[in-house]
């Protein structure tokens, strides 16, 4: 008996000896942190370091701004959530929207510039609260403004894309009144849901990322950190949504400026700029409409005082602003000063739907690839039929329960409408010159069409042909009136050898 219970004991032995083996094989990843924590707290041990705290609390008893986005930056580090403990919270204002953050006694590790740094809340027992920088000694000097900085630029980036949007609209109080009133801006649409064709997308988002990232850029030119846009096009073309989705893209509050209540005059219209937050979205609707004068006003009086508005020095004073003025027609009958770049930097044109722009929409709204009605659809807008965004968007709402009751609506509409009469035959007019180096821009439309001409950055065409033909005729009609043959420059070679042996001819019969 003796000999089976110490058989029965050494089995136990060699199983529990076992089940310890397995288990050490099987939580590795354990047994690994493990040395790491110990190598770690070895190599700390030997490091001397510098320490910076951030108090919640300033002297004065004022909060400290680098306290909020030093806690922001730090509940956005991925090494929080492999921290020995971190605070769980849920936000009040979103469901199911959990974050992480530093709990009292807590450390979370970061790294910068090739440096490794440490954060500690070393909460105090009145709730005051101060965070802990830990810095090792020789390298506070190269990392600590460098990071502080980052950590600032971080925080005040995730602030903007988590803080609420709010619409303005000036009241038209007397001096001493609130200007503005407000409500949250809860528009859903965005640059994505926006139709619009996605070359022309790619370019307004491209130019929106550039003015965002060119603070440094603008202020080494000496210019106000300041972008404008022009959106015209007939009603119903998608000019006000598009702002909307810029406003989105941007992160920025709208401010939207009624022309018809700020009549105190130019005064009023600058006192408004001023009133203006950073970072915002200024809307200025149905520009055209207020130019044409009105209430006893000369349309001089109101072109004068929207151009103070546009580029007085006022104006040097809404930094991180964005422009947006919209026209719901051409551009012809408005003052070219107004048209021009650094008051309207970028002109957007929106037209109505052709074919394409109708099945971008149809893809949005009603999930629509392809249809075996497309041919008749395509049909109507081949006769010349255009329907403006809105008007198609209702159809397709109307109708989302049924596409092909939808289509069939669309194809009715089509034969409805009245198309345009072609344009009147004009005499052939002498190539008019654009310029590369004034930085406007005109895109296409929202439906999907490229505009018939671009202007600055943008365009693909150089007009080096147009000014070569304008100037060959002007050197014909000089030659002509001096009794001159005239010299064919067209034929010369791309070196330019042959103008050049023209040229002496010219000469040699001239002496």
């Amino acid at each position: 008996m003796a000999l089976d219970g110490g058989a029965v004991m050494g089995a136990l032995a060699y199983a529990a000896l076992a089940v310890a083996a397995l288990r050490l094989v099987l939580s590795y990843k354990s047994a690994a942190h493990a040395l790491r924590r110990a190598w770690r707290w070895a190599d700390e041990r030997a490091q001397a370091y510098q320490y910076y705290e951030v108090p919640r609390l300033a002297a004065d008893g004022a909060e400290n701004p680098l306290f909020r986005k030093a806690a922001a930056y730090v509940s956005s580090l991925p090494s929080l959530e492999d921290a020995d403990a971190a605070c769980v919270v849920s936000s009040a204002a979103k469901s199911n929207d959990f974050a992480l953050q530093l709990g009292a006694g807590h450390a979370a590790r970061d790294a910068f510039l090739g440096a490794r740094l440490e954060w500690t809340n070393a909460a105090d027992g009145g709730g005051g609260g101060r965070l802990v920088l830990r810095v090792r000694r020789h390298d506070r000097t190269r990392v600590l403004r460098p990071y502080l900085q980052h950590v600032e630029s971080v925080a005040d980036e995730m602030e903007a894309r988590r803080r609420e949007l709010r619409l303005y609209a000036n009241t038209g109080a007397a001096t001493g009144g609130a200007r503005w009133a407000s409500a949250p801006f809860t528009h859903p649409a965005t640059l994505d849901t926006v139709a619009m064709d996605p070359e022309l997308k790619a370019r307004v988002r491209a130019d929106l990322e550039g003015f965002l990232k060119g603070r440094a850029y603008y202020h080494r030119l000496g210019r106000v950190w300041r972008r404008s846009y022009l959106l015209y096009g007939a009603p119903g073309t998608g000019k006000s949504t598009f702002a909307a989705a810029m406003a989105r893209f941007l992160g920025y509050d709208v401010y939207e400026v009624d022309l018809s209540r700020a009549a105190s005059g130019e005064d009023d219209l600058r006192a408004l700029l001023l009133d203006t937050a950073p970072r915002s979205l200024i809307l200025v609707e149905d520009l055209d409409r207020y130019l044409r004068g009105g209430d006893g006003e000369t349309a001089a009086a109101r072109t004068a005082r929207v151009l103070g508005f546009m580029d007085g020095l006022s104006s040097c004073c809404g930094e991180e602003r964005v422009m947006v003025f919209t026209m719901s027609g051409g551009k012809d009958g408005v003052d070219p000063a107004v048209l021009r770049p650094g008051r309207l930097d970028v002109h957007i044109h929106f037209t109505m739907c052709d074919f394409e722009g109708f099945k971008a929409l149809a893809s949005n709204y009603l999930g629509l690839k392809d249809h075996k009605l497309y041919p008749q659809v395509e049909e109507g807008f081949q006769g010349g039929a255009r329907l403006s965004p809105a008007e198609l968007g209702e159809i397709m709402i109307a109708n989302r329960g049924s596409p092909s009751r939808a289509l069939r609506t669309v194809i009715s509409a089509l034969q409805h409408v009245v198309p345009p009469p072609p344009p009147p035959a004009t005499a052939a007019r002498p190539p008019r010159l654009t310029s590369r180096w004034s930085g406007h821009l005109d895109y296409a439309s929202a439906a999907g069409q490229s505009s018939p001409r671009a202007v600055g950055g943008f365009a693909k065409d150089a007009p080096i042909r147009e000014f070569k033909k304008l100037y060959g005729l002007i050197k014909y009609r000089s030659r002509k009136e001096a009794g001159v043959v005239p010299v064919d420059d067209s034929a010369a070679s791309p070196n330019g050898r042959a103008s050049e042996a023209s040229s002496d001819k010219d000469r040699a019969g001239d002496s």
